[in-house]
């Protein structure tokens, strides 16, 4: 008999978490552990363009738990809170905290319990991070069972959060660093398991040649790509104006594939460096393969990461990666040897990254292929499904 799983994922928008989670839910043995989803909000993304169809394709029962709109008194709460305790920053996420419990995380805990108890779930297993799901925290408590919580990003906890994480029967950090990071916020190390991101490597993978094709781009010219989210954070403004910087004789195309809030302003800084000709916005792709494959460097410029399915990819791909020194992507990339890593939000040194590698055709390839081993060897999707049922049967049998 099967045991049956409540996944809660209170997310937004599609990101590289998303698309692990989905290969997961396509590999794991629903004989020994089924799986029902509850998400917030079915977002657009994915080949299927839309979450739901991407769930209902894989055989996962789907509900969306209604979201009530932030009453008044609650954002003027917050506004004030941010006021008047600026000089005291712990007391003022202390108290915006308490005003998100009174009108937010507690109403969603009471809907998340009730159904735990009704559905007979055996587990309740998370997909954000503790920070972002203190209401299943509270669900899981008020229905009496244990919390499997996959922490994808790297998180910033409050008190209240390492009490939440420290119920939890399992933590599952997708890097060395997000267990490092957990553990130094005060995360119980007996409930953190590690588990890699994975990438299947027997998938189809595009011709390379029949994407540049596709761009119109000649063969001397150095195709350099980032895939993200267009938010600050992840250092897309950086790679503007590192590119802006070079002085290269090679013909230049640079691919911002993704979409979000900051792309009128990315726009904008864009088109005053005079980068109209060589920068193309092309919005979210949901087959990014697709794109990547016609890359030549593959650029992440984030802030922090968990591990990054987009670095992932690029190598599985054989592309030289050039990333911020943060956790995650320094994890994934082996510095001088699968690419080349440097301080996030230094546009210089991101410069300086691009230009050895834009110069020297040779040791991308190199690059390429020594990632590509790298991920064969240490992150395949076998490897990942398999380390997540592991931790499944730790809680569950």
């Amino acid at each position: 008999m099967s045991q049956r799983l409540l996944l809660l994922d209170n997310g937004r928008e599609w990101g590289g978490g998303t698309n692990s989670l989905l290969a997961l839910l396509a590999r794991l043995d629903r004989a020994r552990h089924a799986v029902d989803a509850v998400f917030y909000h079915d977002y657009a993304g994915g080949p299927l363009g839309q979450l739901s169809r991407s769930l209902a394709a894989l055989h996962v029962p789907l509900a969306i738990q209604p979201q009530r709109r932030q009453p008044l008194w609650a954002k003027l709460g917050k506004e004030l809170a941010r006021g008047v305790l600026t000089p005291l920053p712990g007391w003022r996420a202390a108290a915006v905290e308490q005003i998100e419990l009174a009108w937010r995380v507690r109403p969603n805990a009471q809907q998340l319990a009730a159904r735990l108890r009704q559905g007979g779930y055996q587990a309740l297993y998370m997909n954000n991070q503790p920070q972002s799901n203190l209401e299943g925290y509270l669900a899981a408590q008020l229905a009496g069972v244990p919390v499997i919580q996959h922490c994808r990003s790297n998180p910033a906890l409050s008190p209240r959060a390492v009490a939440a994480a420290n119920q939890a029967a399992r933590i599952i950090a997708v890097s060395h660093g997000i267990a490092d990071s957990l553990r130094a916020q005060g995360v119980d190390p007996a409930r953190i398991r590690v588990v890699a991101n994975g990438i299947d490597p027997t998938q189809p993978l595009p011709d390379p040649a029949a994407c540049r094709a596709r761009l119109g781009v000649s063969a001397d010219t150095v195709v350099i790509g980032t895939v993200c989210s267009l938010l600050p954070r992840k250092g897309v403004a950086d790679l503007l104006t590192a590119v802006a910087r070079l002085r290269s004789a090679t013909p230049l195309c640079v691919l911002v594939i993704g979409d979000g809030p900051q792309r009128s302003a990315l726009a904008q800084q864009a088109h005053a460096a005079g980068l109209d000709e060589c920068v193309r916005f092309v919005g979210f792709q949901a087959q990014v393969l697709e794109w990547t494959a016609a890359l030549d460097i593959c650029v992440l410029a984030s802030a922090s990461e968990g591990l990054p399915r987009v670095l992932l990819e690029a190598m599985l791909l054989g592309k030289p990666v050039v990333a911020s020194r943060v956790t995650g992507s320094a994890e994934l990339v082996v510095d001088d040897h699968t690419g080349l890593l440097f301080p996030y939000a230094d546009a210089e040194a991101l410069a300086a990254a691009l230009a050895a590698l834009i110069a020297d055709p040779a040791r991308r390839q190199a690059m390429g292929a020594a990632g590509r081993a790298r991920v064969l060897a240490e992150y395949t999707l076998d490897s990942y499904v398999a380390g997540v049922t592991r931790v499944f049967d730790e809680v569950l049998s």
